[in-house]
């Protein structure tokens, strides 16, 4: 397998997990926005993945969750699951289960907290490649996985057998442009922080954006559409936009996830509810903090429009 294998690009959300009070999954939540985003857009999904509280969730709960986002999809892009842990066995594990719920790849992370050298790196991707039934992507992140894809790193994981992408997520531009001249010849580049770097990675050769901002702001989409269509005075403005929203969910107190399900549930969006420990749900003066930062956001977007 190679890029050539697959036909996945431009904008996949990657899906936030809804709980309820008592910590169970919403599974209509959850559907409700997946159709949602599909009709704002979106290209595919990634669903347990950091967005989706993979750490919350057991291996049957992610498989389950699976199932429920490929009928939820309807066939209108590939469905993509995190199947991140620290033990290459139990990613192993992961990925004949969400083969049986019918997903189209997995999202591979590096072994997380245990400090690895580069070479324990690879080798952990080529036992997941050796025993896995899906295709691969790769999933760079250091600031909550520790260890990185470096491009060297990545270099070599791209001629492995199964890997047939990267979700560069490191939020460092010149690591993600170095990884794309390496290794887009072999396998797909999809860019992570897309309120940051959408527009430029779309007009550098990215094969498209995941990103978390999506579910709560369907426009960052079109960081992806109005970039491959011309319209960059909009896309510009929309990545501004998504800066100062990054700033504002990652600032003063406030982490992104819990601020990203606070706000849609805000705004009444699908997908949002509780989070699970040891995530906590926003309140209190963070939370109006939140909301009246995004306020000001929203009635500026709207002038600006």
């Amino acid at each position: 397998m190679n890029r050539d294998s697959i036909d996945w690009a431009g904008p996949m959300p990657a899906i936030t997990t809804p709980f309820r009070s008592d910590h169970s999954i919403d599974e209509d939540s959850f559907c409700g926005n997946i159709d949602r985003l599909y009709r704002a857009g979106a290209t595919g999904v990634i669903v347990a993945g950091c967005t989706g509280e993979f750490w919350a969730l057991s291996f049957e709960e992610r498989a389950h969750l699976t199932k429920l986002a490929v009928d939820a999809s309807e066939g209108r892009g590939p469905v993509i699951v995190g199947t991140g842990s620290i033990r290459e066995n139990d990613v192993i594990k992961q990925s004949f289960a969400a083969k049986e719920a019918g997903a189209d790849g997995i999202l591979v992370l590096p072994p997380y907290f245990a400090m690895v050298t580069e070479d324990e790196t690879v080798a952990h991707f080529a036992a997941v490649n050796e025993g896995t039934a899906l295709p691969v992507v790769l999933y760079n992140i250091p600031a909550c996985a520790v260890n990185s894809i470096t491009p060297d790193v990545a270099d070599r994981a791209a001629d492995l057998e199964n890997v047939v992408a990267i979700k560069e997520s490191s939020g460092d531009w010149a690591n993600f442009t170095a990884t794309l001249e390496r290794v887009s010849d072999r396998i797909r580049v999809f860019c992570g922080p897309s309120s940051i770097f959408g527009v430029r990675a779309t007009l550098d050769g990215a094969d498209g954006l995941i990103d978390c901002f999506p579910n709560v702001w369907t426009e960052c989409l079109d960081l992806w559409h109005d970039t491959k269509a011309g319209r960059l005075d909009r896309a510009w403005a929309l990545q501004r936009m998504g800066e100062q929203m990054t700033r504002l969910f990652t600032s003063d107190g406030l982490t992104l996830y819990p601020a990203t399900k606070a706000i849609m549930n805000h705004l009444g969006l699908p997908g949002g509810g509780h989070m699970r420990p040891p995530y906590r749900d926003l309140e209190g003066p963070a939370l109006e903090r939140l909301i009246d930062g995004w306020t000001e956001l929203d009635q500026l977007a709207a002038k600006s429009a």
